[in-house]
């Protein structure tokens, strides 16, 4: 008997009592039989149900029996506190303290060992500005490995993990796991890999089984997981190496450009940008909309990009519009 199943046939008791079995059964795509199982499993459990005959009849708590306020699985209580925060990091709550005093009521609703995962989540889970890509949308990982991989790096215990490369080769891995961080739609998690020995970023959506041990970690000191993986994405090796000098100051060239994009120093009258990309075509887009001049250093090819794009912008903005026609 699926216990999801049972905590929907609760939960439809406390939202519409009174409905009859083939109500509940087609609500929960089920035959009638799986009710009645599910009444007697709750009985079995102390929870009361009437069953009620007739044209008005059906099932529905006990009159006066009180259920406690919250009844959530490990991956709905991760999703609510991750909603909580996510809210908070992008100032859209309401009320003074009304995030914080929300997660305090879930955590004292949970059983203690979830409560303890899901303060795990909150403690080391980095969110960024960065807005999700739709591309991006479908890769969630499960609840339970955010759990696991947050809990362990709390207590700072090792994991072992299967992982899957974006060349699509599998393999076991052994991390120091510092943090997880969600950007743009992406979930990763940053820590010491023995198989490489240096600090590197995973997706957490290609990891398969991830398992805690009890091997301690020595703590990483200040490292700060956001700012890694951020540097760890403007590294990847995209096809193209980008070198631009643009005529602005370092501060409006950090407020312009996110570090995921492309790294930034001082140079002689403005600030050099470099980076990668995989396509040109983007780059010579993002350039034009920061609106400031810029000398392309490099490749050649992105000049003729940022010239094939003036030269359509030219002509599209010579195009007559329907207010000209009349």
């Amino acid at each position: 008997m699926s216990t999801n199943r049972v905590l929907a046939f609760l939960e439809l008791l406390q939202a519409r009592p009174g409905l009859t079995g083939p109500e509940l059964a087609e609500r929960l795509e089920v035959d009638v039989r799986s009710v009645r199982r599910y009444v007697r499993r709750l009985e079995d459990l102390g929870i009361p149900v009437q069953a009620e005959r007739g044209r008005y009849g059906g099932y529905r708590l006990m009159p006066g029996y009180r259920l406690p306020p919250l009844m959530l699985t490990g991956d709905e209580a991760v999703a609510v506190v991750l909603g909580l925060l996510a809210g908070r990091r992008a100032n859209l709550t309401v009320g003074e303290g009304a995030a914080e005093s929300a997660l305090a009521k879930i955590r004292r609703v949970l059983p203690d060992a979830l409560r303890d995962r899901v303060g795990a989540v909150e403690d080391m889970v980095g969110l960024t500005s960065r807005s999700a890509r739709s591309a991006a949308v479908a890769l969630r990982p499960s609840g339970a490995t955010l759990l696991t991989l947050a809990d362990a790096a709390r207590r700072r215990r090792r994991v072992r993990l299967a992982y899957r490369s974006y060349r699509g080769e599998n393999s076991e891995r052994t991390v120091d796991p510092y943090g997880l961080v969600f950007h743009a739609g992406r979930w990763y998690l940053t820590g010491h890999d023995h198989r490489r020995g240096e600090v590197r970023t995973f997706r957490i959506d290609r990891i398969g089984q991830v398992a805690a041990t009890e091997e301690e970690f020595p703590a990483p000191g200040e490292f700060d997981p956001v700012a890694h993986v951020m540097e760890s994405l403007a590294g990847v090796p995209y096809r193209h190496e980008i070198e631009v000098v643009l005529a602005t100051t370092m501060e409006e060239a950090r407020r312009r450009i996110p570090p995921t994009v492309a790294a930034l120093a001082p140079a002689d009258g403005g600030v050099r940008v470099t980076g990668r990309a995989e396509r040109l075509d983007g780059m010579a887009q993002m350039l034009a909309g920061l609106g400031v001049p810029f000398t392309v250093v490099g490749p050649p090819e992105l000049r003729e990009e940022v010239r094939a794009l003036a030269r359509r912008l030219h002509e599209w903005a010579g195009q007559p519009s329907d207010a000209d026609r009349r």
